[in-house]
């Protein structure tokens, strides 16, 4: 009870304060958005183009990169059954007729299945579908590595903007003195302007960044594990236990 009244008190000078401190700042000029671009100088434009980049490449990988739209689980039983049944190439078929990760990967290790050998070389099956997936993985992992990218050039673009106004600063400085500090708080301005800028540009990038690139590698792991149940289907003719219902267990246990 005592902590509660104590949080209450001290959320209430802290509303107190934070009013007071409005009320004074009323006499000072607010800044709006467009004078502080002008504000940052030369640099906000860059920094504001990798700003508009890394939203549109959030919107894309959001959905892009769905767990749903990669593995396409209600593609499995219809796949299980092809397999089980050794027909490859109707499976290879509608892998073809309907394209995602999952169904380009798998179709990359069954159309090793019908290259004219008698016997199914799993070895070269399997070779087969790692090549298909790094290359999957390649091409969906640009727009992630562009918010890399993104989240280390704006600090660095930030900090030449901020070099550059400190530049403007020391040769005001050098020209006219002291005599107008207008002139250099503007410089100044700058520099400051253009370091935020770059930051608040670059933490919710690698944050997304990171955020996109552990989603995407458990995808793939769940990959592997789907195509390698559907392969093992079609080596050993038995249903693998992991699309087994607890009836089908039990019944197993009974045996």
């Amino acid at each position: 009870m005592k902590k509660t009244i104590l949080t209450f008190a001290l959320l209430m000078a802290a509303g107190a304060a934070f009013a007071q401190g409005e009320t004074a700042a009323e006499a000072v000029q607010k800044v709006d958005l467009l004078q502080l671009i002008k504000t940052g100088g030369w640099a906000m434009w860059p920094l504001g183009a990798f700003s508009f980049f890394m939203v549109a490449l959030v919107i894309q990988n959001f959905i892009s990169l769905r767990p749903k739209t990669l593995l396409h689980s209600e593609q499995l039983p219809a796949l299980l059954k092809m397999m089980l049944d050794k027909k490859c190439l109707d499976a290879l078929i509608y892998c073809r007729e309907h394209p995602s990760m999952f169904a380009n990967t798998f179709g990359a290790g069954l159309e090793r299945c019908l290259d004219g050998e008698e016997e199914l070389d799993f070895q070269k099956i399997k070779e087969s579908v790692e090549e298909a997936s790094v290359e999957q993985m390649s091409k969906l992992m640009k727009p992630i590595d562009y918010l890399s990218i993104i989240g280390a050039s704006a600090p660095m673009l930030g900090l030449l903007g901020t070099v550059s106004g400190m530049i403007k600063a020391f040769n005001t400085m050098s020209t006219t003195g002291m005599g107008k500090p207008e002139l250099l708080a503007g410089n100044i301005g700058e520099a400051l302007v253009t370091t935020a800028t770059g930051l608040v540009i670059a933490i919710p990038a690698m944050f997304f960044f990171f955020f996109f690139k552990k989603g995407f590698q458990k995808t793939l792991a769940t990959l592997g594990r789907n195509i390698g149940f559907l392969f093992d289907a079609l080596q050993t003719g038995k249903e693998p236990v992991s699309f087994m219902d607890i009836d089908t267990l039990k019944k197993m246990k009974g045996q």
